[in-house]
């Protein structure tokens, strides 16, 4: 880096990056996939059986009828620059060992949360800050469904005050991508945020 540069404007984003869409079972993860999805997505629904029964909690999902049993996939170009792969994780407890191989090499992820199941969110936002992987939280506004604001839902789920809130509507388009131009917004200004830093700790000022 040259004397006196911008470690802003020097920053790199590769032409292909990778994103998780995750959250609680039944939250949308694979209509978000879908909705946005440049190219027909990869879905593992499967349809519920009986046997799933004793350990998939429908409360509040009841009229759900499949299940994503490994992941979904899909791919959406954002802008001339950047194109998302987007990879929805399985919902249920008894899929979340997998959750570490999906996350391997992900720039971000989008936690979508369902507010009749507000308690399926915190193992999703407990694993991103765990792993320190930068998130925003998508509340999925579905029909019926109490409408809260985006504090509430933030105080709810006791998040960091940088992490961003929206609504979203799942099914739509330009709301789910509206959700993943605000995670690529978020992922740069940590990374920029992050230069600052390192460049702050080499400056002469702070030799020993």
């Amino acid at each position: 880096m040259s004397a006196g540069s911008d470690p802003q404007t020097e920053l790199v984003i590769p032409t292909s990056v990778k994103v998780l869409v995750a959250g609680g079972f039944g939250a949308g993860k694979t209509t978000l996939v879908g909705s946005v999805s440049e190219i027909p997505p990869l879905s593992t629904e499967e349809l519920l059986t009986e046997a799933g029964e004793d350990v998939d909690d429908l409360a509040g999902v009841e009229g759900k009828t499949t299940t994503t049993v490994a992941l979904d996939f899909g791919r959406i170009s954002i802008s001339t620059e950047i194109v998302l792969y987007l990879f929805g994780t399985p919902g249920q407890n008894r899929f979340w060992f997998m959750w570490d191989e999906l996350a391997n090499g992900a720039i971000g992820a989008i936690v979508l949360v369902d507010t009749r199941r507000l308690d399926s969110s915190f193992p999703s936002v407990d694993f991103f800050e765990r792993r320190k992987i930068p998130f925003v939280v998508a509340v999925n506004c579905f029909d019926g469904a109490h409408s809260y604001a985006p504090e509430e839902v933030r105080k709810a789920l006791v998040l960091n005050p940088e992490v961003p809130v929206l609504m979203v509507d799942a099914r739509e388009r330009e709301s789910s991508k509206r959700a993943l131009v605000t995670l690529v917004e978020h992922v740069l200004a940590r990374m920029a945020e992050s230069a600052g830093e390192d460049a702050a700790l080499v400056s002469p000022g702070n030799s020993v």
